[in-house]
């Protein structure tokens, strides 16, 4: 079992009235950003930096609430031992200068999820997913399945939703359903869950959190304060997992779909406690990580009153989520598919195996130090890669390694219509670029955003 430890930082304890008069140092804008400054603005003295130039109408509205916005390069300059706190983007390592230099003021650092957390009411239920593939899928079932029984629930998080956003939105005895990834988890103290759900562990993030033992270190903390009255959803075949949670307090509910748990899959239908739940014939999704998604949201839902009913009715309509292994559109018999939510190999293995179809293979995108080796043997169905953006030369020499014609590009839509020219009659375009975006855009939504765009132009 790992132990918990804080390589990149120091997480310090935050009393429940910090923001309060206080003097607080907002680092980096974005959705996350913008939304908690929202949230403080009216009682505390809030300074918001960023490298780049943000939303003008954001930007306004935070001025008009008091808050003052800075575009700089070294916004460490900007901080001094007259600030109380530091709320930075969940993407920001430990290692920035500002990070670096709050903690040698002893001043506290947290991020936005932390923030809200300390405003939500004491008597919600809180259901919290992690993990390094499926997250958005299973927190999108449990919510379409939750808001179909007519519970009242929210989805935040990692999704794109900030926490801050809701604050105001959600009353007592609400349900909150919050994606969590591994970069807010980093920075937790109070938060707290009341079912988490484990989907799985792959080695990703490496350039953020420098170890994997790190990365299922902060991932770990969805468990955080649990007691004998909570829910640990894990998957039986998450050998880490699985190991970890047999000390925590919580009650253990087991996925499988290899072996048996309280619910699993066998052949071609799923079991929960051991009696035929539904056939998988019956579920849109496909692909054996979409079932392990479906199970896990049973669990969590089944533990929120949900009915029978309500569950099926939901698998046998919901067709996944945007930019998750997406089609976009069919052209001259040729399909496109759109992955940009794969930002590591592992998740362009999972796509990869749901196509039995020739495929030409977009790849590329931010050097995270993502070993593409892992996508060997995946690879028998691919006939062209092409490759574009910061790791393009890294993905070429894999090609090359595998004997795959590749061909490099520098943005991606020129890759697209590459790929569309080397395509024939039955083939797959599948972008899944196992890199993260920001080497050209601001997020996968973006990413997504421009393929499908391009793909629409397409004669």
């Amino acid at each position: 079992m790992f132990e918990l430890n804080f390589v990149l930082g120091i997480i310090y304890m935050v009393n429940e009235n910090m923001l309060e008069n206080k003097k607080v140092f907002v680092l980096g804008m974005a959705r996350s950003g913008y939304e908690v400054s929202k949230l403080i603005a009216s009682n505390n003295d809030v300074l918001i930096t960023d490298a780049k130039e943000q939303n003008v109408d954001h930007v306004e509205e935070l001025k008009n609430l008091g808050v003052k916005y800075v575009v700089s390069d070294t916004p460490e300059d900007m901080l001094d031992e007259s600030f109380d706190l530091v709320i930075k983007n969940p993407g920001i390592t430990y290692k920035h200068p500002v990070c670096v230099k709050a903690k040698d003021l002893g001043i506290s650092v947290v991020n936005e999820v932390e923030v809200a957390y300390n405003y939500l009411p004491k008597d919600i239920t809180i259901v919290g997913v992690t993990g390094s593939n499926g997250k958005t899928t299973t927190v999108s079932l449990i919510y379409e399945m939750l808001l179909k029984e007519n519970k009242k629930v929210h989805l935040a998080g990692n999704i794109g939703f900030p926490l801050s956003s809701f604050v105001s939105k959600i009353k007592s005895g609400d349900i909150l359903v919050i994606e969590v990834s591994s970069h807010q988890l980093v920075d937790f103290d109070k938060f707290k869950t009341d079912i988490s759900i484990v989907t799985n562990l792959t080695p990703t993030h490496l350039d953020f959190f420098d170890t994997y033992e790190n990365y299922v270190d902060k991932k770990f903390r969805i468990f955080n304060h649990h007691t004998s009255d909570d829910i640990a959803i894990i998957n039986l075949e998450d050998d880490l997992t699985v190991e970890y949670t047999k000390n925590i307090p919580s009650k253990r509910r087991i996925f499988t779909s290899q072996n048996r748990g309280h619910i699993y899959l066998e052949e071609d239908e799923i079991y929960y406690g051991d009696e035929l739940f539904i056939n998988t014939k019956d579920i849109k999704l496909k692909g054996v990580h979409n079932y392990e998604n479906v199970m896990a949201a049973i669990l969590a839902v089944k533990n929120l009153g949900v009915s029978d009913e309500t569950i099926k009715s939901v698998l046998k309509d919901f067709s996944g989520v945007e930019h998750r292994i997406e089609f976009v559109k069919t052209i001259n018999d040729i399909d496109f598919y759109n992955d940009s939510k794969s930002t590591n190999p592992i998740s362009t293995k999972v796509a990869l195996r749901a196509f039995d179809k020739p495929v030409i293979l977009l790849l590329g995108g931010k050097d995270r130090g993502n070993n593409f080796d892992e996508l060997k043997e995946d690879l028998k169905n691919v006939k062209n890669i092409i490759c574009y953006g910061e790791t393009k030369d890294i993905i070429e020499k894999f090609a090359s390694d595998n004997n795959i014609p590749c061909t490099k590009e520098d943005v991606l839509e020129q890759a697209i219509i590459k790929a569309y020219e080397l395509s024939n009659s039955g083939d797959v375009i599948l972008f899944s670029p196992a890199c993260a975006s920001w080497d050209q855009y601001n997020s996968f939504e973006e990413r997504g955003g421009e393929f499908k765009r391009v793909v629409d132009s397409l004669k």
